[in-house]
């Protein structure tokens, strides 16, 4: 089935609640749905934009062009041994209710990625990560069909060129690819990751460390720092964690001997976002109806009424103090449009 709207409001379609519109809001049931679409649209030029649950992304302004959201929504197990299990999902699942099946199946993998808001299509273009685990470890393919022809391609987890919180959906496909599927490759026993943050803590609270328990740990952990996007507009996590030498970071922590840094590859070291901006005195302050959150400083929120713009200006606020502190240039993990 294809639906199509025109000058659709997208405030329903992003976690930010930014009151902007689309020229065109088409949304499609079926993969056949949307080749069909992509071999007779007549764009007359016009940008296309995928959007799935809106959760990562600000708009700053309408979009003068055809925002695109496939709500293909299945899981199916493709395949299984006495090792894995492969399950497919739909473009449209919504990522933490395919969490919530594999958990309730005993699949091991995806656990420690509960609650977080957004698509499974989603899940591979940002490549998104939480508690010590990443989309990546576990996604064994992903489909998709190619806006310019309307062909449909399978990429294996290598051609997906996965990185943190990036990959080539996120960079050279960019707006070129639709994701309507992605196969995942799921344990049956498997050692659960719990050394990450408050889990293991919390685990000892419940007197248990089986896979429910971790997902529910996780869950009451993300509720505990994290608003509601239903609640407080807000895209999550505002700002990747900076990578920085080695020798920056010791330089830093002769001045900060309380900043933590974890290693990373090449000899890099992962500072986090959410320090930085809280040493830097950001946490809980606003600048109009754009806010810092009082409990987690990563997330920026739509205090009620904010633009695009507010919190575009909020965060390059931020952004230029920290540089000016620290010598660290904080990245967007929030596409901006």
């Amino acid at each position: 089935m294809i639906t199509v709207l025109n000058n659709y409001s997208l405030k329903n379609h992003n976690t930010f609640n930014i009151d902007i519109s689309a020229s065109k809001f088409v949304e499609v049931t079926r993969v056949q749905d949307l080749i069909y679409h992509f071999n007779h649209r007549d764009d007359n030029g016009l940008p296309i934009l995928v959007l799935g649950g809106g959760s990562n992304v600000l708009f700053t302004k309408d979009f003068n062009g055809e925002v695109l959201s496939p709500v293909i929504k299945y899981i199916e197990i493709r395949e299984e041994n006495d090792e894995f299990v492969y399950a497919e999902a739909g473009a449209g699942v919504i990522w933490d209710d395919f969490v919530e099946f594999c958990v309730g199946k005993e699949y091991y993998g995806v656990e420690n990625l509960s609650l977080i808001p957004g698509t499974v299509g989603a899940a591979p273009v940002q490549n998104i990560g939480a508690y010590g685990a990443e989309a990546a470890n576990v996604i064994q393919e992903v489909k998709g069909v190619y806006v310019d022809s309307g062909d449909s391609f399978v990429f294996n987890k290598e051609q997906c060129r996965f990185g943190y919180r990036a990959s080539i959906f996120k960079k050279s496909l960019k707006g070129k690819v639709v994701i309507t599927s992605v196969l995942f490759r799921l344990y049956k026993n498997a050692k659960l990751n719990i050394d990450y943050g408050d889990i293991k803590k919390k685990l000892e609270e419940y007197g248990s460390d089986d896979i429910y328990s971790v997902r529910k740990a996780i869950v009451e952990i993300r509720r505990s720092k994290l608003p509601d996007p239903g609640e407080t507009g807000n895209a999550g996590s505002f700002f990747k964690n900076p990578e920085i030498t080695a020798e920056h970071f010791n330089e830093l922590k002769l001045k900060y001997p309380s900043m933590p840094g974890y290693k990373s590859e090449y000899g890099m070291i992962k500072v986090p976002a959410g320090w930085l901006i809280d040493k830097a005195g950001w946490k809980g302050k606003n600048m109009g109806r754009a806010g810092v959150n009082p409990r987690q400083a990563l997330v920026l929120v739509n205090l009620g009424g904010a633009t695009g713009n507010d919190i575009l200006r909020l965060a390059e606020a931020i952004e230029n103090d920290i540089n000016e502190k620290f010598g660290i240039r904080l990245e967007k993990e929030v596409n901006v449009i």
